[in-house]
């Protein structure tokens, strides 16, 4: 037995297509939880009688949510879909991916709208310090082919593959009783970004295996939550986010180069940034993310007794699922 959730929020044009085709699965359980969306999200989850809806009453971030979902299922195997999905295939490979001995996780094969591969999103090596770096500084970014960043967002595999690392968490499969050994995802990381990373490295952590399976497909149009943030929420979550990660999972010298790196990162872009938009507002949350990369620098350890507070921000009309 499987189950599908879906995490919702303001996902009005796009939900409808996702649930059509994941009620195409015979006998899938589908599970929706809604993130308190103020649009018609719930109304067009409301005409599809097989589909249960898990309505909160806040917006409680992907980690929160994912939670609910699975633990309102009683399967073994639990399908994380994002809502600007679409199944092209059956799911039969992952569930038998799945149920063999000490795999935890299993992704599939993501197309973009054009119908290529989403290479470098599919799947992806687990970020190491340098690699957090090099984002920070934006390296990635100048310098796309370095051996760092290729060794991060890697290929598409052409057939399946036992030895991931990091599938995309917007198509992945997870054993239950995995996902009850480590204690769910960690909904700290929120509201969202990194929660599918860390997920995947404490699998690794507690010996289990993380696969790939390219057979099953489906659509992903890709960046859904991300558009649907304003600049400032975008540049404080993916920081805190990333932040977070450091302090959880790099010893010192590993947070020690994070964390210069994020705030070295921040002066260029808070010049830029502020030349563009022609006010002090990137100088403001420039400042919020060097200061909890302060934090993040003289944290005792990394994990729940040593990771810095979260960065502060307003709630924002966004939807948090992973992009």
């Amino acid at each position: 037995m499987f189950g599908i959730v879906i995490i919702t929020y303001n996902s009005e044009d796009v939900i409808g297509r996702c649930l059509d085709s994941c009620l195409n699965i015979p006998d899938a359980d589908v599970v929706v939880v809604d993130n308190n969306s103020s649009d018609g999200s719930r109304a067009e989850i409301g005409k599809r009688s097989r589909v249960r809806l898990i309505a909160n009453s806040s917006n409680r971030g992907f980690a929160a949510a994912a939670n609910q979902g699975i633990e309102a299922l009683d399967t073994s195997c639990v399908l994380l879909l994002n809502p600007d999905t679409v199944l092209k295939s059956g799911i039969e490979g992952l569930v038998t991916a799945c149920m063999q001995s000490r795999v935890g996780a299993v992704g599939g094969l993501l197309l973009g709208v054009d119908g290529e591969p989403q290479d470098g999103f599919n799947i992806r090596g687990f970020p190491t310090a340098v690699t957090l770096a090099f984002e920070a500084l934006g390296v990635n970014r100048l310098w796309a082919a370095n051996p760092v960043n290729r060794a991060y967002r890697q290929p598409t595999p052409k057939v399946a593959i036992q030895n991931a690392d990091q599938p995309a968490g917007a198509m992945l499969m997870i054993r239950r009783t995995a996902w009850q050994e480590i204690g769910g995802f960690d909904e700290a990381f929120h509201p969202v970004w990194f929660e599918d990373v860390d997920f995947c490295r404490r699998l690794r952590n507690a010996d289990y295996q993380i696969a790939f399976v390219p057979g099953a497909i489906a659509e992903h149009i890709g960046a859904h939550s991300a558009k649907k943030l304003d600049w400032e929420s975008r540049e404080l979550y993916w920081y805190g986010s990333l932040l977070r990660y450091a302090s959880k999972h790099f010893s010192a010298p590993g947070r020690i180069l994070v964390t210069v790196s994020v705030a070295l990162g921040c002066v260029p872009r808070m010049l830029m940034q502020s030349l563009l938009n022609r006010n002090l507002k990137p100088v403001s949350v420039y400042s919020k993310v060097m200061l909890r990369s302060g934090a993040c620098l003289i944290c005792s350890h990394g994990g729940e007794m040593g990771a810095p507070p979260r960065l502060a921000v307003k709630p924002q009309g966004s939807d948090f699922t992973v992009s």
